[in-house]
């Protein structure tokens, strides 16, 4: 997770570049602290999606292949 600090950050560089533009050293930083939220943001999207388990009305686990397999895939590499 990124910290309150690269946050504000983050949104001190964007409105800055919509103003006046950046130098090239701050476009350099907000394009590496962008990169590292996108990282975060698809870490836990990617975490929340391998915590579901889709059931059909009937009782039936019906999640994707494709999900279960990530999810095999997943647990392969922590352990």
């Amino acid at each position: 997770m990124l910290t309150p600090d690269k946050l504000e950050r983050i949104n001190i560089l964007a409105k800055k570049s919509k103003q006046e533009g950046l130098s090239t050293e701050e476009a350099e930083e907000q394009k590496k602290l962008r990169e590292e939220y996108l990282k975060n943001v698809r870490t836990s999207f990617q975490n929340r999606l391998h915590s579901l388990t889709i059931i059909d009305p009937e009782g039936n686990d019906v999640t994707p292949e494709k999900l279960k397999e990530s999810k095999k895939s997943q647990k392969n590499i922590k352990h």
